[in-house]
C-alpha cells in the first residue's frame, strides 16, 4: 500500500508545527481520523526512513518526533529573554482576567439593581400607602371613644338585671303554658303555633351565661 505525498506533508507540518514527540495512534487521533490508522504508521516509516523525523522506542512503544537540525538554535541569553516575555505575557493575562472578573461582578450587580425610574414607583408607591394608613390612623384616633370605669359598671349591672329579668319571664311564661297545655287536647307545638309562641331555639336565641 503506498501512501500519498499530501498525508506525508500533512502528518511532517504537523510533527514540525508541534515539535514534540508522538505515537502514531496520537497523530491519527489529533488529526481528528483524517488520515488512517495504518496510512499514517506508513507516513511516519517513510519520513524516518527519509530522515526528517527521529523515532524513538520506549518499551512496546514507538514516538516520533521531528528532526531538530533545520531549527534555528537559541543561546542561553535568548532563552532567558524569551521567558521573562512569557512571564510577563502570563502576569498580563492574569491582570485581564481579574479585570474581566471584576467588569461581570460590576455588570451583574447593574442588573440586579433597580433602575432609576423603579426606584421612583416604588418610593410614590410606599408614600401612598404611608398617606392612606395615616389617615387611617387619624380618623381612629379622632372617633375612638373613651370609657370611664364608672360605667362599665352601670353596663355591667345594667346586663346583669336584664338577665335576670329574662330567666324570670321565662319562667313563668313556661309555668303558664305547662298549666295551659294540661287542658289542652293537641300537641304543645301546635298550642305554640295557635297563639304565636317562638321559643329561645327556633329563633337560635341562647341565653348568655
Amino acid at each position: 500500500m503506498s501512501v500519498k505525498n499530501s498525508d506525508v506533508t500533512k502528518i511532517q507540518t504537523y510533527l514540525e508545527s508541534q515539535n514534540r514527540p508522538y505515537s502514531s495512534n496520537d497523530i491519527f487521533l489529533n488529526l481528528h481520523k483524517e488520515i488512517g490508522k495504518t496510512a499514517v504508521q506508513k507516513c511516519l516509516d517513510q519520513l524516518a526512513a527519509n530522515g526528517q523525523v527521529k523515532e524513538k522506542v520506549y518499551g512496546k512503544q514507538k514516538v516520533y518526533v521531528t528532526e531538530q537540525s533545520h531549527f534555528q538554535s537559541v543561546d542561553e541569553g535568548q532563552l532567558k529573554e524569551l521567558e521573562k516575555k512569557v512571564s510577563a505575557l502570563s502576569e498580563d493575562v492574569k491582570s485581564k482576567q481579574q479585570g474581566v472578573q471584576q467588569a461581570e461582578a460590576a455588570l451583574k450587580t447593574l442588573l440586579s439593581t433597580q433602575t432609576t425610574e423603579e426606584a421612583q414607583q416604588q418610593a410614590n408607591k410606599f408614600e401612598e400607602e404611608n398617606t392612606t394608613l395615616s389617615g387611617r390612623l387619624q380618623e381612629l384616633q379622632q372617633n375612638q371613644t373613651l370609657v370611664s370605669a364608672e360605667e362599665r359598671t352601670r353596663v355591667s349591672e345594667q346586663r346583669t338585671k336584664a338577665l335576670a329579668e329574662w330567666r324570670k319571664r321565662r319562667r313563668l311564661a313556661r309555668d303558664v303554658l305547662d298549666a295551659i297545655l294540661e287542658g289542652y287536647p293537641n300537641s304543645k307545638s301546635q298550642l305554640y303555633e295557635e297563639i304565636g309562641i317562638e321559643t329561645d331555639e327556633e329563633l337560635g336565641v341562647k341565653m348568655p351565661t
